[in-house]
């Protein structure tokens, strides 16, 4: 089943940050590695559900033309909204995925700390609606917690596995360590393998 949503509102009820996202440095070193993990270094137009208080938000804005950032509560988006007020090509709007989920298609889907919230139906279709909205050659990068937590469906680990079984997603790179795991997917739909920043330059 999927992590209640009465879960977020008391977080969110006691504090404006819940989880410190803009003070500790393991949350700034993961948000780091995950820009640095990006295998091109522009992007026309982003989506990032669940984005919280938007600090990777910011980041990630300064490798996208367009970047599309939601959250369920309303204060979450108040604060990235607040966050990013000084750039123009962000929009933060309320959204509820997988119930809801924008129009139009993406080059680059950012899933940070979201899918271990669903049970897996749910993490099923926000996968699949996340395949169905990236272009073809683009890039599907997630990143998730891999300690036991009371609120969350899986770990990390088990959602890059889930991703490798995907038969339009071909793995890019994967980070692990004991805290988090980083994987970076291309929307292939055929045979070839993924295309590295070393071979979509021909140095490889």
């Amino acid at each position: 089943m999927n992590t209640p949503a009465s879960y977020f509102d008391r977080q969110y009820a006691d504090a404006a940050d819940p989880w410190h996202l803009a003070e500790r440095w393991y949350d700034r070193r993961k948000y780091n590695l995950t820009v640095a993990a990006l295998p091109r270094p522009r992007y026309h137009r982003a989506f990032e559900p669940g984005c919280s208080v938007g600090v990777l938000t910011r980041l990630l804005a300064a490798h996208c033309d367009g970047l599309l950032s939601t959250d369920r509560i309303p204060s979450a988006v108040e604060a990235a909204t607040q966050r990013t007020a000084d750039l123009d090509h962000v929009s933060v709007r309320q959204m509820t995925v997988p119930e809801q989920w924008p129009e139009g298609s993406f080059d680059l889907i950012v899933l940070s700390e979201l899918l271990y919230y669903f049970g897996s139906a749910a993490r099923t279709q926000l996968i699949e609606q996340s395949v169905g909205s990236l272009e073809e050659g683009c890039h599907l990068v997630t990143v998730h917690w891999n300690h036991p937590v009371a609120e969350h469906t899986c770990t990390g680990r088990d959602i890059a596995e889930h991703l490798d079984t995907v038969p339009e997603l071909k793995p890019l790179a994967r980070y692990d360590d004991s805290d988090f795991t980083l994987t970076v997917h291309e929307h292939n739909g055929d045979a070839a393998s993924a295309l590295s920043p070393a071979r979509a330059e021909g140095l490889a």
